[in-house]
């Protein structure tokens, strides 16, 4: 895993579009961890998950538009207190 600077970031956009493996923001003044990043062409990250949480995950066919779309009506539905 690669840990990056928001300033490498800042100075040099393209590491984003030959990502190969996970790469770490990290703010080194604060020395905090702000972002965990994943390449698109990794299908999927649950044999690197560890613990309880492994066999938790259940694969979904919904394409990430249609999960955006149903996470955004479900905060509507909290925000506001819609029904149905």
């Amino acid at each position: 895993m690669l840990s990056i600077g928001i300033g490498e970031i800042q100075k040099n956009t393209s590491i984003f579009t030959n990502m190969t493996e996970a790469i770490q923001i990290v703010d080194k003044r604060k020395k905090q961890i702000l972002a965990m990043v994943y390449p698109v062409k990794q299908q999927s990250i649950v044999n690197n998950l560890a613990g309880k949480y492994k066999n938790r995950i259940t694969n979904s066919d919904l394409s990430m538009n249609e999960i955006k779309e149903i996470a955004m009506i479900d905060a509507m539905r909290e925000k506001y207190g819609l029904s149905s």
